[in-house]
C-alpha cells in the first residue's frame, strides 16, 4: 500500500493498541530490574561489572538482531511478527524467573531482548506510515505518554517486590501478563501480508552480528577486564573491522539488509548522532543512581523506587505535550532548551555526598527528566519524518540500533570510568588513613576502615562519572543547534544532495 493511501485510511488503533500493551510490557520489565541490581549482586555473589550485563546483555541481543528488523518488517505480517517477538519474551521470562544462578538468568535476560528487538521497531513502523507527518508529533506524543508509563511505576513497584519478596517474583509478576497479551495478539490481529520476493543476505547477516555484536562485547567487558584486556581491544577491532565491511557490502546491494542511506539525510543524520550521545548518558544514569542510594546511602529498594516516581511521571506526562510543541515548534527549541536543562542536572548529580537528602536527589532526577523529555522523541521523530516511506523500516532498524549500541558503549565506558575512579580514591584513602594511625589497629577496627574507604572511594567514583557524563551530553546539546524542521523527501529515487531536493527537504 502506498504512503498516501495509508495515511488516508483511518490509522489501525486496534493493531496500535496491542503493539502498544506488547511494548509497554517490555519496557515495564527493564525498569522493574534497575532497583533490583543490588539486590541481585548480594544474591548471586557477583560485582557491579558482571550485573551491568543484565543490561548490557540485553543492549547485546538487541544490537545484533535489530538491524535484520528491517528485513522482517517488509518480508512477514505484524502479526507474525509480533507473536514471535511476544513468545520469545515470555519464554525469556519464564527462564529468568527460575534462575538461581548468574549465566541463567542473564540467558533469560537474552531471550527477553530477542523479543523486544522485534518489538520496539515494529511499532514505530506501524506508527510511522499510520499517521501524516503534521499530526506525527502528537501521535508520538501519546505513544511516549503510555510507554513512559512503564518507568513510571517500575521501580516503585519493583522496590515494593523486593522489600517483601525475592527478586525473582519481578519476573513472575510479569509472567502472566505477558502470556495474557500474547494471546490477545492470537486472537485480535488478523492482518495479512501479501508474499514479498526478498530474502535474508546471511553474509550481511553475519557481518552485522560480528560488528554491532564485536562492539557491544569489548564495550561491556572494559568493566571488567580493563581496557588493556586483549579481550576487549581485541573484539573491538574485530567488530571495527566487520562493521565497515558489512557497510561497504550493504552500498553496493541492491536490497540492503540494512540501508546506510538513510544518513544522506542530513536530519536523520543529526537526529541519530544526538540520540546517540543522549543514550550514552542516560542509560549510565539509571545505574549509577541506584547503586548510589542503596549503597551509599543505605536506602530501602522500596525508597529507592519512589524517589525516582516523581520524575518518570513528569517524564510520561510531557510526553503529549512535547509532541503538540513538536508539531507547532519544530524540534531545535525542544532539544536545546531540554539539553540544557540535562546537562545542568548532570553536573549536580557529581555533587553528591553521604548527606545529600532524599529531596534534593528527588527534585534533581525530576528535573533531569523533565529535560529529558523533551529531547528523545521530538528529536527523533524530526528525522524520521524526512525518510521517504520505502526507508521507514531502515530508518527505525538503524535508529534502535545505534540506540543500543550508544547505550551499551556509555554503560561500559562510564561504569568503567566509576570502576577505575573508586579503585584510584581508595589507595589514596588508604594511604592518609594509614598515615594518621599511631597504633596498630585491631582486626574488627582494620574492617571499619575498609568499609569506610570503599565508601568515600565508590562515591567519589559515581560523582566523576556523572561528571563525565555532564560532558558528553554537552556534545548532543552543541549537536541540537542544527536540528531544522524537516518535510518528507516524496522522491524515494533521489537522494539529498542536489539543490531541488535540499529545498523540499528543509524549511
Amino acid at each position: 500500500m502506498g504512503n498516501s493511501a495509508q495515511q488516508a485510511a483511518r490509522p489501525p488503533y486496534g493493531i496500535l493498541a496491542v503493539l502498544m500493551v506488547g511494548a509497554f510490557i517490555a519496557f515495564l520489565n527493564n525498569t522493574l530490574l534497575n532497583i533490583a541490581l543490588p539486590s541481585i549482586m548480594k544474591d548471586l555473589d557477583v560485582d557491579a561489572s558482571t550485573v551491568q550485563w543484565l543490561t548490557t546483555g540485553f543492549m547485546l541481543v538487541n544490537g545484533i538482531l535489530i538491524p535484520t528488523t528491517a528485513f522482517l518488517i517488509q518480508k512477514y505480517s505484524i502479526r507474525h511478527l509480533f507473536l514471535a517477538a511476544m513468545t520469545l519474551f515470555t519464554l525469556g521470562t519464564l527462564l529468568a524467573g527460575i534462575a538461581h544462578v548468574f549465566p541463567i538468568l542473564l540467558g533469560g535476560r537474552m531471550l527477553q531482548a530477542s523479543g523486544s528487538a522485534i518489538m520496539m521497531p515494529l511499532l514505530m513502523n506501524v506508527m510511522l506510515v499510520s499517521f501524516p507527518i503534521e499530526k506525527r508529533g502528537t501521535a508520538m506524543g501519546v505513544f511516549g505518554l503510555i510507554l513512559m508509563a512503564a518507568p513510571a511505576i517500575g521501580p516503585t513497584l519493583s522496590g515494593w517486590i523486593i522489600e517483601h519478596y525475592d527478586w525473582r517474583m519481578l519476573f513472575h509478576f510479569v509472567t502472566p501478563i505477558a502470556i495474557i497479551v500474547l494471546l490477545l495478539g492470537a486472537f485480535l490481529l488478523k492482518d495479512k501480508k501479501e508474499k514479498v520476493d526478498i530474502r535474508l543476505d546471511f553474509i550481511s547477516l553475519l557481518l552485522s552480528s560480528a560488528g554491532f555484536g564485536g562492539l557491544l562485547y569489548g564495550f561491556s567487558s572494559a568493566g571488567r577486564e580493563g581496557w588493556d584486556s586483549p579481550k576487549v581491544y581485541g573484539t573491538v577491532a574485530v567488530g571495527a573491522v566487520a562493521l565497515v565491511v558489512f557497510i561497504l557490502r550493504q552500498t553496493k546491494q541492491e536490497r540492503p539488509m540494512l540501508n546506510f542511506g538513510v544518513f544522506r539525510y542530513p536530519m536523520f543524520a543529526l537526529s541519530s548522532a544526538i540520540a546517540m550521545t543522549m543514550n550514552m548518558a542516560m542509560f549510565s544514569g539509571m545505574l549509577l543512581l541506584p547503586i548510589y542510594v542503596q549503597t551509599i546511602r543505605g536506602i530501602t529498594p522500596f525508597d529507592a523506587g519512589l524517589m525516582l516516581l516523581p520524575g518518570a511521571l513528569v517524564m510520561a506526562f510531557m510526553s503529549p505535550v512535547t509532541g503538540r510543541l513538536f508539531d507547532k515548534f519544530g524540534g531545535r527549541v525542544l532539544a536545546v532548551t531540554g539539553l540544557a536543562i540535562t546537562v545542568a542536572t548532570t553536573y549536580s548529580f557529581s555533587k553528591l555526598t553521604v548527606d545529600t537528602t532524599y529531596t534534593h536527589l528527588m527534585v534533581l532526577h525530576a528535573v533531569r527528566m523533565f529535560g529529558m523529555s523533551m529531547v528523545m522523541m521530538p528529536v527523533s521523530t524530526n528525522g524520521l519524518n524526512q525518510l521517504p516511506a520505502r526507508l521507514y523500516p531502515h530508518g527505525t532498524a538503524m535508529n534502535n540500533t545505534l540506540n543500543q549500541v550508544a547505550g551499551a558503549i556509555g554503560t561500559a565506558l562510564l561504569i568503567t570510568v566509576m570502576s577505575n575512579r573508586t579503585e584510584a580514591r581508595a589507595t589514596e584513602i588508604g594511604k592518609e588513613m594509614m598515615q594518621k594511625l599511631t597504633v596498630k589497629p585491631t582486626p574488627e577496627v582494620i574492617a571499619q576502615m575498609k568499609q569506610q574507604i570503599m565508601m568515600k572511594a565508590m562515591l567519589d567514583g559515581i560523582n566523576h562519572a556523572f561528571f563525565v557524563a555532564a560532558w558528553i551530553i554537552v556534545v548532543s546539546l552543541v549537536l541540537a543547534f542544527f536540528v531544522k524542521r524537516t518535510k518528507q523527501v516524496e522522491d524515494a529515487k533521489k537522494m539529498p544532495g542536489g539543490q531541488e531536493l535540499k529545498a523540499r527537504a528543509a524549511e
